[in-house]
């Protein structure tokens, strides 16, 4: 270990080298110099470079929709297509399996996922499941003489503490920039739905996404996710998701493809000094429950209006409402939740079974008069994008038309829609409704006027 005294000479030399006055040495008094070197050799054959092609339908001018007017002017009518690539980065999780966890966004509608490894091989990966709200995806590629990374408890992360970011930024291939932990928790930042980042300094890039950030053991501590760059490039402020996140979202991934997020049923709002003083609170910390959904698992677990939540499953809540919001949803149906709260002067502690979700459902006759008596709701995990047709009445006119409950809808006036919102965007509540259904593997169009 080198002292004071030869730390010192080591960081006068290599200044001096900096201003061309000497070469940095490899040793001093007789003891090697500090290198990251032996950790890297291990760690980065565990982090890959993705590559992505996703063909993408070019918007056409209006008229060109018009059957006619193509048939008219000899125009074919396969859509114009239009091929995208992009790059990206993953970390190996699981040698033997060949796990491979990255961003959503890198892989985001790629019709073809290639991982290089450090190595030069070049495989093709499948998709097993993507979490957009968390921006975290997980690939296989074939488990054949693979390096993983070991994995690191980042609860145990402290600010201050030396991490190193490994990535393909910039389509360079890989790279390594180091750093220290500059805050955790960090939330609020709009940047995905679910958000508790690990800030660091490690230089980031685009590319860097999905890459792996490290500790000096080499362990996986968190995922290279998004920088902070008003002008496009690194400034210092780069964004990981917690190693602990990561796996356990990868985890529920890996054996459902999807994430089951469950439901704690409360709304409530960060702590101001207004409401700090209003409710006599002695601390600024933790988030006040404004309203409980009735029926909810926090109303059967004795949550109340006005209680302060002060931690979940006895993780103290610093950062108001986003950090409760992500701890809940790391757990799913059927999970126990400890609930400390603050009622008055005295701190509960309260279980909530979490419970299921409820799906976005809207009666059709807010969106269009002509669909009333239908329920209409959004599709699951497996099914085609679009908007689902949960009840019809028997009596009503979408019933005698001859549209039935599983009906998907997935374009409307010939525009397609993906969910309820896109839906509300493209129909006009005073003219006829053109719709295109997916009915057990097969498509037609129904005119509702």
């Amino acid at each position: 270990m080198l002292n004071k005294t030869k730390i010192g000479l080591f960081l006068l030399l290599a200044f001096s080298s900096a201003q061309g006055e000497a070469a940095l040495p490899l040793q001093v008094e007789g003891e090697q110099l500090p290198t990251l070197a032996p950790m890297l050799e291990r760690s980065m054959p565990a982090v890959v470079n993705i590559s992505t092609s996703t063909h993408v339908r070019m918007q056409d001018n209006p008229l060109l929709n018009d059957p006619v007017f193509r048939h008219f002017f000899g125009i074919p009518n396969n859509p114009r297509q239009q091929q995208r690539n992009s790059l990206g980065s993953g970390v190996i999780i699981d040698k033997d399996e060949g796990y491979v966890l990255t961003n959503n966004h890198v892989i985001d509608k790629a019709d073809k996922i290639t991982v290089t490894l450090s190595d030069g091989r070049q495989l093709n990966a499948k998709l097993l499941g993507t979490d957009p709200e968390a921006d975290v995806a997980v690939i296989q590629i074939p488990a054949d003489n693979l390096s993983a990374l070991k994995l690191a408890d980042s609860s145990q992360l402290k600010v201050g503490d030396f991490v190193v970011a490994i990535g393909n930024p910039f389509g360079l291939g890989q790279t390594v920039t180091s750093g220290i932990v500059s805050a955790l928790g960090r939330s609020g930042l709009g940047i995905e739905g679910y958000e508790d980042f690990i800030q660091t300094d490690a230089s980031i890039n685009p590319g860097n996404s999905g890459g792996a950030l490290v500790n000096l053991r080499g362990e996986f501590v968190g995922m290279n996710t998004a920088i902070l760059a008003p002008s496009g490039g690194n400034v210092g402020i780069g964004f990981a998701i917690p190693s602990n996140m990561a796996i356990k979202l990868m985890e529920s991934l890996v054996q459902h493809g999807e994430v089951r997020r469950g439901l704690l049923g409360v709304t409530t709002q960060d702590l101001t000094p207004e409401l700090v003083k209003a409710f006599n609170l002695k601390g600024q910390h933790g988030a006040v429950v404004s309203r409980v959904e009735a029926g909810s698992p926090a109303e059967k677990a004795g949550i109340e209006p006005g209680d302060i939540i002060v931690a979940v499953n006895g993780q103290d809540i610093r950062n108001g409402s986003s950090q409760i919001r992500t701890a809940i949803s790391l757990l799913q149906v059927g999970d126990t939740a400890d609930i400390d709260v603050m009622r008055g002067d005295s701190r509960l502690s309260l279980q909530a079974v979490i419970g299921k979700p409820k799906r976005p459902e809207i009666a059709g006759d807010k969106i269009h008069p002509i669909m009333k008596g239908v329920t209409l709701g959004v599709t699951g995990k497996g099914q085609i994008e679009g908007v689902l047709l949960e009840k019809i009445e028997p009596k009503s006119y979408a019933w005698k038309t001859g549209l039935r409950p599983g009906d998907i809808i997935v374009s409307a006036n010939r525009y397609r829609v993906r969910n309820l919102d896109e839906f509300k965007q493209v129909v006009n509540p005073q003219a006829a409704l053109l719709i295109n259904l997916q009915r057990n593997g097969e498509g037609f169009f129904v005119v509702l006027q």
